[in-house]
């Protein structure tokens, strides 16, 4: 059971990137904010520690390890999209103008400011996009949760 959760808990982590590049280079050509790009990263951040635990399948004290770094990505991955989410119900909380992109702060920042600046948000964060009724950030906040509860079910059991 507990290799099929962390090879189930990859393939949507999978999944979830697939749709992010579909909706960004497909037919909807949306251009993802310095939010949803950090979203990405614990994304694929998870899905790297589901497909190692699904490929070492550690039994005894390793299985507690990869459930106490699901729980810590699941964590950071929540936090980012609760933030995201926040953002877009309260979009006077943040400037209208976009100011940097990702690339430019990377270039000229130091990597706390840079990640001080994505959380604060800008006026891209807050536009809101809709699947199947329920925005994108919103979408990610639900898949984190679900995959993180998931996760440590699935590598606390024997």
């Amino acid at each position: 059971m507990r290799r099929l959760g962390n090879f189930l808990g990859f393939a949507v982590c999978a999944a979830m990137l697939g749709f992010a590049y579909y909706l960004q280079f497909g037919p909807r050509q949306l251009t993802p904010c310095p939010l949803c790009i950090f979203e990405r990263g614990a994304t694929a951040a998870l899905g790297l520690v589901f497909l190692l635990a699904w490929l070492q399948h550690p039994r005894g004290f390793g299985r507690w390890i990869y459930a106490a770094l699901i729980l810590l990505v699941s964590a950071v991955g929540t936090f980012i999209a609760a933030r995201h989410v926040y953002i877009q119900l309260h979009p006077e909380t943040v400037m209208s103008c976009g100011g940097a992109s990702l690339h430019k702060m990377i270039e000229h920042l130091p990597p706390v400011e840079v990640i001080r600046q994505v959380l604060r948000g800008s006026g891209e964060c807050a536009h809101v996009d809709k699947v199947l009724g329920f925005t994108l950030p919103g979408w990610v906040l639900v898949a984190m949760v679900v995959l993180g509860v998931g996760g440590i079910a699935a590598n606390s059991r024997r």
